[in-house]
């Protein structure tokens, strides 16, 4: 079992940036497939990357590929992922998810376990 805390989230005017962390408990961070998720008021929650257990390989939403970057420091039980020219539709609560299953994963019922989420506004 992992536990998963976000942090990093806020506000930003659009073109801005900002890195969330999502730091994880326990000793086996480094067999969990990663992901992040985030959900929009009033709209379902929604893929936004993924990277494997080594991070050697990723995968991301087309809405953020080239703006968004997911890594991971397997030494610090951590998470990251950078957003760069952040655009108002980026706005929503993101959460960091991890997959038992180890491998890349875009939908959400894959997961096993959740963070609480952290709150990203982009303003206009």
């Amino acid at each position: 079992q992992v536990q998963l805390v976000e942090s990093g989230g806020g506000l930003v005017q659009a073109g801005g940036s900002l890195r969330l962390s999502c730091a994880a408990s326990g000793r086996t961070f480094r067999t969990y497939a990663m992901g992040w998720f985030r959900q929009a008021p009033g709209k379902e929650r929604e893929f936004v990357a993924t990277i494997t257990r080594s991070g050697g390989t990723t995968y991301y939403a087309d809405s953020v590929k080239g703006r968004f970057t997911i890594s991971r420091d397997n030494a610090k039980n951590t998470l990251y992922l950078q957003m760069n020219s952040l655009k108002p539709e980026d706005t929503g609560i993101y959460y960091c998810a991890a997959a038992s299953a180890g491998v890349l994963m875009s939908t959400a019922a894959r997961y096993d376990y959740w963070g609480q989420g952290t709150q990203v506004t982009v303003s206009s």
